[in-house]
């Protein structure tokens, strides 16, 4: 995609919001066409970001599920022992009411899929540190072979799950150094499935529209949120 044959798109700030825009303006030195653009960016590289992540998200949960499962059964969440953040009893609590209203069969497969990243986040937290030397080590691997620490694994997982956050709310992350990131957001994919990893790189398109020459901004400016 080629940012220099955007069209100026007269009226547009009127949608996005004045302060939104007004990042953009500023990043732009006032030059609105290239706000235009700049907004564009934020816009395609946000949309290709969605599919690695999406992928890491559903790798993660999927593979916590299987490996817990295989140690402590299909209701391995309900189990006072997993209870150890207390954010997740609400979490899984939230997700039988939704299925239950929804009229859906409340099976361990849906509660998992029901439930949010946060959720999966909190289970490479601190607290379950034992759990994680005992069972959940097993969920990845390097691309040797070898083990991982808790700590390896959730060293990035906070700003991706950051990231994502941002991503749904449609906020801005220009700012941001995407390609390591996304560089993350792979190795984390591929520690827990080679296969998913090689998927996000044949169908992301990130690397494609993200400028050769970087993104320059001023670095003094707070994006509107």
């Amino acid at each position: 995609m080629e940012l220099d044959e955007i069209r100026p798109y007269p009226g547009l700030e009127e949608s996005l919001s004045i302060e939104r825009f007004g990042t953009y303006l500023t990043w732009a030195s006032g030059d609105r066409n290239k706000a235009v653009e700049l907004y564009t960016l934020n816009a395609v590289l946000s949309e290709s970001l969605y599919t690695p992540l999406q992928m890491l998200e559903i790798a993660l949960r999927n593979r916590i599920h299987r490996v817990m499962s295989d140690a402590h059964g299909d209701h391995w969440f309900d189990h006072p022992a997993h209870h150890l953040n207390p954010i997740q009893i609400n979490m899984i609590a939230k997700a039988r009411k939704d299925l239950t209203e929804q009229r859906k069969e409340v099976i361990p497969s849906r509660i998992v899929a029901a439930l949010t990243f946060g959720f999966w986040t909190a289970m490479l937290g601190k607290e379950y540190e034992n759990l994680w030397q005992i069972t959940l080590k097993d969920i990845a691997k390097r691309e040797n072979g070898k083990g991982l620490r808790r700590k390896d694994f959730t060293r990035s997982l906070g700003a991706v799950r950051t990231l994502r956050n941002r991503l749904a709310h449609h906020e801005t992350v220009l700012h941001w150094d995407l390609p390591k990131h996304y560089a993350n957001i792979l190795e984390l994919t591929g520690w827990l499935s080679p296969v998913a990893a090689d998927w996000c790189k044949a169908t992301c398109r990130f690397e494609s529209l993200y400028p050769e020459q970087g993104v320059s901004l001023p670095i003094t400016v707070t994006p509107h949120q």
